[in-house]
């Protein structure tokens, strides 16, 4: 269990991280771009080359969400169509749910796996991104690896099922930090 709450903990650290990162080069790019389009700063800011900023946020981007699906598969954000499903009868309703999950799951190995392969036969070449030059294989790297923590999260959510019959529910309305009850008396007074 304590595994499962440190790769928990790592999982929403790395989405923070790159969403935070991917934010902050994009605001220093504007500005960047700002400030070089004025005559008065051009001469303190022409000297930076910003021109790799787009794609670095753009591979930022594909790790945050690759790794924020799995999150969502966890926390029960992710987007499912459960419509149909919650009006069959409880043992009917309970094997769909089994069924999907185990579907996710297979879905999500076989893109890992074949990710995988992918990542494997390019790291055998010299292709490099446009503007970083970074290895190529380097940024597809975010298909096995969140694929498969999308698997891995899809049999966790089915196992707990199984044995408790519960899923991950997320509440839409709820704010962490703030008790909406404790919050309308406080404005009442």
């Amino acid at each position: 269990m304590i595994l499962l709450k440190i790769l928990d903990r790592l999982e929403e650290w790395l989405i923070a991280t790159l969403m935070g990162a991917a934010t902050l080069i994009i605001f220093v790019a504007v500005v960047h771009r700002y400030a070089a389009g004025t005559s008065f700063l051009y001469d303190y800011v022409h000297f930076l080359d910003f021109s790799w900023a787009q794609e670095l946020c753009i591979y930022l981007f594909i790790w945050m969400a690759k790794f924020g699906a799995a999150y969502g598969v966890r926390t029960g954000i992710h987007v499912g169509v459960d419509v149909l499903i919650n009006r069959l009868s409880t043992p009917w309703r309970n094997k769909l749910i089994v069924f999907g999950l185990l579907a996710g799951a297979l879905f999500t190995g076989i893109v890992g796996t074949l990710g995988a392969n992918f990542v494997w036969n390019i790291a055998q070449t010299d292709q490099v991104s446009a503007d970083l030059e970074a290895p190529m294989w380097l940024v597809y790297l975010a298909i096995p690896c969140g694929s498969y923590l999308m698997c891995f999260r899809f049999l966790q959510v089915c196992w707990i099922f199984i044995r408790k019959g519960e899923l991950p529910h997320h509440d839409h309305g709820h704010v962490d930090g703030v008790d909406t009850d404790e919050a309308i008396e406080e404005a009442a007074r």
